[in-house]
């Protein structure tokens, strides 16, 4: 089977039209958002050019320890992300959250290319840096919705947590209301989205290797086991980079650092 139809850059901007129509409604209902929409695109545009010139080049060598550096960039990046939209203020998270995302990555990734796929060699470019991606970006958003959920709860409902704190539960029995709920929030969009996988629409790793030429047999396999894989990593991360967090966020007496937060 052939690859995917190549996208002539002429056709790239027919394409860039079709922003016409939400710009439009933003402007039409004085959202203040077009601006920063048209930001947003640029930069993704560029981002991604520079991006698709680099991964040539990195898939035309596969060199290890370059595909380890590529993998090791994204995760900073995710690191400094999810301090910022998780309302946090301090440079003391970017040790947990790092910590947390390499812990996933590496036990997620090595089951998947060395057990499940059986790579000879796991660090292959064309396997390891679109898998890590793909995992690295939901581990994303699951961490940012769990952990501004969970502390600014604790915030909203200090008196709660101090009452249960006062009356001799730990910080983990007193933390745990919030964390079931920091759990619930993140976690059941992705239950929900994976209950009706392929049902409603077809996933972007499969339609990316169905358009590629590979059969549809093949591509469900990939797609169930990334699935697989982005759920147990973003779990393992949300747990991990809130345990790791709360080491230093809690004074001696069990009290939540608010100045750590934007809140």
């Amino acid at each position: 089977m052939k690859g995917a139809f190549d996208i002539s850059y002429f056709n790239l901007g027919l394409g860039y039209l079709l922003l016409l129509i939400p710009l439009a409604i933003l402007i039409l209902y004085k959202t203040g958002l077009a601006k920063d929409t048209i930001i947003a695109i640029v930069r993704m545009t560029v981002q991604l050019m520079l991006i698709g010139v680099y991964l040539k080049y990195v898939f035309l060598w596969d060199y290890w320890w370059l595909n380890l550096l590529w993998a090791l960039i994204m995760i900073i990046v995710a690191t400094f992300t999810i301090g910022k939209r998780a309302n946090m203020k301090h440079s003391v998270f970017i040790i947990p959250i790092f910590t947390a995302l390499l812990t996933s990555m590496i036990v997620v990734n090595f089951y998947f290319l060395k057990i499940v796929l059986q790579l000879d060699n796991p660090l292959t470019a064309r396997y390891f840096i679109p898998i890590t991606g793909m995992i690295l970006g939901n581990c994303l958003r699951s961490n940012i919705i769990a952990m501004d959920v969970f502390y600014s709860g604790i915030y909203k409902n200090r008196n709660l947590y101090l009452f249960l704190t006062g009356n001799g539960a730990t910080q983990n029995e007193a933390t745990l209301p919030f964390m079931k709920q920091a759990l619930k929030t993140a976690f059941n969009p992705v239950i929900a989205n994976t209950a009706v996988m392929g049902l409603i629409s077809l996933p972007g790793m499969m339609t990316g290797q169905i358009l590629g030429g590979s059969n549809p047999d093949v591509a469900i396999k990939y797609q169930i086991m990334l699935m697989i894989t982005i759920f147990v990593a973003s779990t393992m991360t949300v747990f991990l980079t809130i345990k790791i967090v709360n080491m230093l966020v809690f004074d001696k007496f069990n009290r939540l650092k608010s100045n750590y937060f934007n809140f």
